[in-house]
């Protein structure tokens, strides 16, 4: 797919931590509860890493006891692309940030209403603006 946001893999190397290179731009996750924002409960917006994108709200923050930052909706759908995941063994949903593409996490129908999803999102893949 073409995203509206081409990264440039080269530079991001330069001034992403690996961990979050790792996460962004090669799929994949940090450990729970070891994270930056897992337990963050300050009000804001939590944007994309690599592009700045706004994609979640602390409104739509929740503590889902997984270790990782859970939202029960992106600040708009059109943030947020969904994609099938079938590494692992099993059958998710991935989401990636429809700007550029980069890996946020997963979301999965178990979260709390009005929307019962919960998008487990990796903070490696967030910066955060408080209000």
């Amino acid at each position: 797919m073409a995203y509206k946001i081409e990264l440039d893999r080269e530079k991001l190397q330069k001034e992403l931590t690996p961990l979050e290179y790792n996460v962004c731009l090669n799929h994949g996750t940090e450990a729970p509860f070891q994270n930056k924002f897992h337990d963050n409960k300050a009000k804001g917006t939590y944007s994309c890493k690599c592009c700045k994108t706004p994609l979640f709200s602390s409104e739509a923050k929740f503590d889902s006891g997984t270790g990782w930052p859970s939202y029960f909706q992106p600040l708009n759908k059109d943030a947020i692309e969904s994609i099938v995941d079938r590494t692992h063994g099993m059958m998710r949903t991935e989401v990636r940030c429809n700007a550029c593409g980069s890996h946020l996490g997963h979301v999965f129908p178990d979260g709390p209403a009005p929307t019962h999803q919960r998008y487990c999102i990796n903070s490696a893949s967030l910066d955060f603006e408080g209000v």
